[in-house]
């Protein structure tokens, strides 16, 4: 989708943007699963692994709203600081993320002063988020296109904006893929998109309502058309959530999974120890 060559970054990295939406549940773990919670969910007796994806998915939303709780969207913040700061989210922490845009933007109070600063100083200034001397030109650069094209730093215009059209405008920036649009649209102007991050990413290939051959870009759209649209805010969160405190990258939690019996990967452990 992207113009740009995001060179992969635009995918790899945490959102973050589920930061400051959660509850206490959303960062509880699961009590350990057992069959009889399977049977009496309806679906222990039943190869609810090997359910299509767009059977599977209500089941694994309904389970994952039971343990994470309910959520309600809320704007994270404007439109172009949401796309300056997914864009120094790419391949680094929330934590250094968050360093990085706070020293931003107490060194340059307006987008004007960050577009026209002298870039070896806007590297300097955002270095904890990593890959600084990539990210600060690119900032500029999308910084400089959005004025040359608008007239003004100032992208409120999306909310009003239909989705796709949306997407393929962001998407002509470098730098800019299928992730960092959506987080915009998702989080800045409440768009029924599906950002796809690593989190979502292996927890969605995990449970099978992706292929493994499914590249990242592929995914965004794969999954976006099996989510309700009012279901997709809350799908991305609690996967993110269950990404991250269950379905890790290494060692996943298996045994306290409140979707494993859904889970492609957990039948497919299960059968190669002969379980």
């Amino acid at each position: 989708m992207s113009t740009g060559t995001d060179t992969g970054a635009d995918t790899g990295a945490d959102t973050g943007t589920d930061t400051g939406t959660q509850a206490g549940r959303l960062h509880a773990l699961p009590e350990p699963r057992t069959e009889e919670d399977e049977n009496r969910e309806g679906m222990g007796e039943h190869r609810s692994y090997d359910l299509p994806p767009q059977q599977k998915i209500p089941y694994v939303y309904e389970a994952l709203a039971r343990q994470y709780g309910p959520l309600e969207w809320r704007p994270h913040t404007d439109p172009l600081s949401e796309l300056v700061l997914t864009m120094l989210s790419q391949n680094t922490s929330d934590t250094n993320r968050d360093r990085a845009f706070r020293a931003l933007k107490a060194r340059y109070p307006t987008w004007e002063q960050v577009r026209d600063a002298p870039t070896h100083e806007l590297a300097q200034t955002i270095k904890p988020a990593g890959l600084s001397n990539i990210k600060a030109p690119r900032i500029q650069q999308v910084l400089r296109q959005i004025t040359e094209e608008r007239g003004s730093l100032d992208l409120s215009f999306l909310m009003d904006m239909p989705v796709d059209e949306a997407k393929a405008w962001l998407s002509t920036f470098k730098g800019v893929g299928p992730k960092t649009a959506a987080c915009v649209l998702m989080f800045a102007c409440g768009k029924p998109v599906l950002p796809v991050d690593t989190h979502v990413y292996r927890v969605s290939r995990r449970l099978g309502l992706i292929s493994a051959r499914t590249g990242v870009e592929r995914a965004h759209q794969a999954l976006e058309s099996m989510v309700e649209p009012d279901r997709r805010y809350s799908f991305h969160i609690y996967l993110i959530r269950h990404g991250r405190l269950v379905c890790r990258a290494q060692r996943p939690l298996c045994d306290i999974c409140v979707v494993r019996q859904w889970c492609q990967y957990y039948h497919n452990v299960n059968v190669a120890q002969g379980i």
